[in-house]
């Protein structure tokens, strides 16, 4: 998990570029999303997170943004309605 307080965005802009880093998230909601993501887009940045992939973010148990992810948050949503 990237922090995007630590890093430049140049740096930031590499790392997507290269494809280091395929997902974002609010580490305060613990939410996750895509990178183009308006909700995402509208967060401070004090609060933003990068992943390197889904699965790491599953395992930081982050859930999946209700707008840009709708799928798999209706599937998380299901989910947490059965336990």
């Amino acid at each position: 998990m990237i922090q995007h307080s630590q890093v430049t965005d140049i740096e930031l802009r590499s790392k997507i570029h290269h494809q280091e880093i395929h997902i974002g998230g609010n580490k305060r909601l613990k939410i996750y999303g895509l990178l183009s993501c308006l909700s995402g887009k509208r967060m401070k940045r004090e609060n933003r997170v990068f992943f390197t992939s889904e699965e790491e973010a599953i395992q930081n148990e982050y859930r999946p943004c209700g707008h840009c992810m709708k799928e798999k948050y209706k599937a998380w949503k299901d989910l947490q309605n059965t336990q």
